[in-house]
């Protein structure tokens, strides 16, 4: 299926083959049926990436078929994207086509968006910046209103700001992030308020302190704060470490703390295998993590991450890869019981969904 246009009437049967196959999948290790949370089934995307197809004096919206790259095909809707996507394609590429600055050896667009209506867009060359492309990019930004950012090889130029603020209500909270173009965000904003209730669900009766690995900015850990004692978050990219310290504060959580580590790193640290100047301030010893929450990237987790977080009460695995998590569960599930189960359709339409267990030690 052509990702670009879906047929929405298939929705439902795609998600329930999805859910069928994972019950399968997780059923060596859990009984438990799933709590299945469906995506809207258009206009779920809050970001979007287009290749720009340059022919004939005129450029557009592009995309290519897997093992196709050589025969673009030209996208003039995309109605997975967000609304507010939609909306900016039109004028968007009007505007490049009329101004050769804008359009020469442009390769790449970019839209960033949100649930709360706000925007970014990127756009990518093959050429350097110079001051003529930025006084008709300024003249695009305004006639858009909308911030633009140009990057080339080596190049970044922010015209206004390169961060869009997503503003998630949350059982009867408004939460706000900053969210940096170029750094990870959850791409289907519904999902990723149905993952944090869900998460915050499986803590009510949480006690002591909560510890996240792979915290990006602090989508998850903002919203646990208020169900712990304190709470410490790692992370290893700077770029989301920075965010994260501005979304704590601008949320007014006062018993989180965030260290840029990889999660080898910290088992390191809390197995005081070697000493790290960025903990100098911080005292593990402190903290009673009773609850360990883990959100890691595709490739799942180490197995020395596995075996230390095996040591908690508590684990809340969160995985857009169910097959890892499913390695990571052979080790898990020897000491940790599976409470609650799950499947949150992220990537409708596709092969992709997020997991997420709750396990608790045996």
């Amino acid at each position: 299926m052509a990702l670009h246009r879906v047929n929405t009437d298939d929705y439902q049967q795609q998600l329930d083959h999805k859910v069928d196959r994972l019950r399968q999948a997780y059923a060596p290790f859990t009984s438990l049926a799933p709590e299945v949370y469906p995506s809207p089934p258009n206009h779920y995307r809050l970001r979007a990436e287009f290749k720009m197809w340059q022919e004939g004096g005129r450029v557009d919206y592009a995309m290519y078929k897997q093992g196709e790259y050589k025969k673009p095909f030209v996208i003039e809707e995309f109605t997975v994207g967000s609304r507010r996507i939609n909306e900016l394609m039109p004028p968007l590429l009007d505007a490049i086509n009329q101004s050769e600055i804008l359009r020469k050896r442009l390769f790449c667009t970019e839209f960033l968006t949100t649930l709360s209506g706000d925007a970014l867009i990127t756009l990518i060359y093959h050429k350097p910046l110079d001051d003529a492309w930025e006084q008709e990019a300024r003249a695009l930004q305004e006639a858009l209103g909308v911030p633009i950012l140009g990057r080339s090889r080596k190049q970044k130029l922010v015209l206004d700001r390169d961060y869009v603020i997503e503003k998630l209500d949350i059982d009867g909270r408004t939460y706000q992030y900053k969210q940096v173009e170029g750094s990870f965000t959850q791409p289907n904003g519904e999902i990723c308020r149905s993952m944090i209730q869900w998460a915050r669900s499986c803590c009510e009766d949480a006690s002591g302190d909560l510890l996240e690995l792979y915290c990006g900015n602090g989508n998850f850990t903002i919203p646990l704060a208020e169900k712990f004692r304190k709470v410490l978050a790692t992370e290893i990219s700077k770029v989301s470490v920075n965010s994260a310290q501005e979304n704590i504060a601008v949320n007014g959580v006062e018993n989180l703390d965030i260290v840029r580590l990889s999660s080898e790193e910290f088992t390191q640290a809390i197995d005081k295998v070697r000493p790290f100047r960025r903990l100098k301030d911080f005292d593990l010893d402190s903290y009673d993590f009773s609850t360990v929450l883990v959100d890691p990237p595709r490739a799942g987790l180490d197995a020395d991450t596995c075996a230390m977080i095996a040591r908690y009460p508590r684990i809340l695995y969160i995985s857009c890869n169910p097959q890892t998590q499913l390695e990571n569960l052979e080790e898990l599930t020897k000491t940790h019981k599976i409470e609650r189960f799950a499947i949150f359709d992220q990537f409708p339409y596709t092969d992709h969904t997020e997991s997420a267990v709750l396990l608790v030690k045996k």
